[in-house]
């Protein structure tokens, strides 16, 4: 694995007192927008861009939600010029620590919902890092928070029907090019939880090999009922427009526990069983709702909260950054990875 953050940060203090100047107009929303920071629960996060770039997005001295920010177009801009570097340095990390050179990279996987851009990470990855001409492209795009469990499903098939590949899966996302400078309560909350961030790996077929970490035993997913809105990422004409329902935690409390136990159930596993639960910060609700449908101690999911609080929630990336501190600790396995993405969708990898 390898992992890469963004040069510049933003404390809690700073993300609040940025957000209430450009997009408070009263002293109520500015009431609310710092209970929503603070309940958010994000202490530090990394932006490919400095927090003042955002006051030269809607122009100095402009009025507070007076103006809608960058367009999409330029957004996209930005995201080619930082996503690239920042995917290379962490695959570059993933290749050195896996002792695989990038000659012998047969597949690529790239994961993001934060931007578009093509020819794009993919194809700088190849000049980059020297992979074969030959190395064959997938990209699992605007698949949200859960993206990088996609590129592990599909690395795992691509490793099953080629005893001799190996794959390289790099998921970057840059959340902080779509910060919205206009009040919308619905849309705040994405401000106050979102950062940047990239990781990757190496997966290859079978378990030989010294520098091998973990095997990828299998992946499920679920699609919750009466959900269909509860989740939304789409793409407005000032960047991409992201909305959390306040029914997430309630649908995730009444039907993740009888999917997730049978399909545990089915591999020869229980709630129990699982050392370690690398789980999507998506936000501090989700967390308590899954801590309490699956009837966790608070220690249980300790890693996705100190994730959450020292970097926030980088979308696709994140569990990874959860797991890589889960596969630091001794005997961490069997780990289940779980995220949920639009849909609202349920998607796990348990690893042995």
């Amino acid at each position: 694995m390898g992992t890469a953050l963004p040069e510049h940060t933003m404390s809690l203090d700073e993300a609040v007192a940025m957000s209430t100047e450009l997009v408070c107009r009263t002293e109520r929303e500015t009431r609310l927008l710092r209970t929503m920071y603070r309940k958010a629960k994000v202490q530090n996060r990394h932006t490919c861009v400095p927090h003042r770039v955002a006051f030269q997005w809607i122009g100095e001295g402009a009025a507070p939600s007076s103006s809608a920010g960058p367009s999409t177009q330029e957004r996209m801009a930005l995201y080619a010029e930082h996503a690239r570097p920042l995917a290379t340095t962490a695959a570059s990390r993933a290749l050195a620590a896996a002792g695989v050179a990038a000659s012998e990279i047969t597949h690529l996987i790239t994961i993001s919902c934060t931007g578009f851009d093509a020819p794009g990470v993919d194809i700088h990855l190849f000049d980059q890092l020297g992979l074969p001409n030959t190395t064959q492209r997938l990209h699992i795009g605007f698949m949200g928070c859960h993206g990088a469990i996609n590129g592990l499903r599909a690395a795992r098939g691509l490793a099953a029907a080629d005893p001799e590949a190996r794959i390289l899966v790099c998921a970057v996302e840059l959340c902080s090019l779509h910060f919205k400078s206009q009040w919308d309560p619905e849309r705040m909350l994405g401000n106050a939880l979102f950062a940047d961030g990239a990781a990757a790996l190496v997966v290859a077929p079978g378990t030989d090999g010294d520098q091998a970490i973990c095997q990828l035993r299998d992946t499920g997913s679920c699609l919750l009922e009466d959900s269909r809105e509860a989740i939304t990422w789409r793409i407005g004409n000032s960047g991409f427009d992201m909305s959390l329902s306040n029914r997430v935690p309630d649908l995730i409390g009444d039907q993740l526990k009888p999917w997730l136990a049978s399909w545990l159930d089915r591999r020869g596993h229980s709630l129990e069983s699982i050392t370690s639960w690398a789980v999507h910060p998506g936000g501090p609700r989700i967390l308590a709702s899954v801590e309490e449908t699956l009837g966790f101690e608070p220690a249980v999911l300790a890693t996705s909260r100190a994730v959450l609080n020292e970097l926030g929630n980088m979308s696709s990336p994140t569990v990874l950054f959860i797991l890589e501190r889960f596969l630091r600790q001794p005997n961490p396995q069997p780990c289940l990875m779980l995220g949920f993405g639009p849909g609202l969708v349920a998607e796990v990898a348990l690893l042995e």
